[in-house]
């Protein structure tokens, strides 16, 4: 059975990642607000109405097409630093899969290029108690779930996890990036809002695939 997933899995992706963002904008901009300026949730919900209005508009015929219009609508509404290192994660995720199929080692390809692009735009590493945090350890994973064989529902599904446990091992973390270093020790105690929000867009990621509602938890 082909278990390679097609354009129309971006869009219900898109479409999940919109009601997750909106659902937890709130507690997004909680997060935010102990360690940086609140705005996280709302930059992000509106980052994502307007990704759900254009790919609505524009009907993208490819997965890749469909991300790329993602990437640039996220970098020119997204307030912040979210918005240039999400519009790079998804334009670098775009890149990276090409023309290929979206198999487990096409997600795993997409995710290693998001990683990639937020790491170079970022210039943060593991530890630094950034969304690198979350989206690193979801790109390991589903790589992980490729070389073993697995399906692409089986890759989304072991990165969402995988995102969700590295955004919670934030919370321990003294951030050295952003404007949460600037907190120091104070940092630490609170969870990353980018790891976080990562790990609710890529759980919308999984749930696209496997057909679900999504949970915005």
């Amino acid at each position: 059975m082909d278990d390679t997933l097609d354009t129309s899995w971006v869009l219900r992706w898109a479409e999940l990642a919109q009601h997750a963002v909106s659902e937890n904008r709130i507690a997004l901009m909680e997060l935010d607000r102990a360690i940086g300026d609140g705005d996280h949730g709302d930059n992000l919900d509106r980052g994502f109405t307007a990704v759900s209005a254009k790919l609505a508009d524009a009907s993208p015929d490819s997965p890749t097409a469909a991300l790329k219009l993602i990437a640039t609508t996220l970098m020119s509404t997204v307030g912040g630093a979210a918005g240039p290192l999400y519009g790079t994660a998804f334009l670098r995720a775009a890149t990276a899969l090409g023309d290929g199929p979206v198999d487990a080692a096409g997600v795993a390809a997409l995710l290693t290029g998001a990683v990639e692009g937020v790491t170079a735009r970022g210039r943060a590493a593991a530890g630094d108690k950034t969304m690198v945090d979350a989206l690193r350890p979801a790109a390991e994973a589903a790589g992980a779930v490729a070389e073993e064989g697995g399906s692409a529902r089986a890759a989304l599904e072991a990165a969402a996890d995988a995102a969700a446990a590295g955004a919670e091992a934030t919370e321990p973390m003294v951030a050295r990036k952003g404007r949460a270093s600037y907190l120091g020790e104070r940092s630490a105690g609170h969870r990353d809002p980018g790891a976080q929000s990562s790990a609710l867009i890529l759980r919308a990621a999984a749930d696209a695939a496997a057909g679900g509602a999504g949970t915005g938890q």
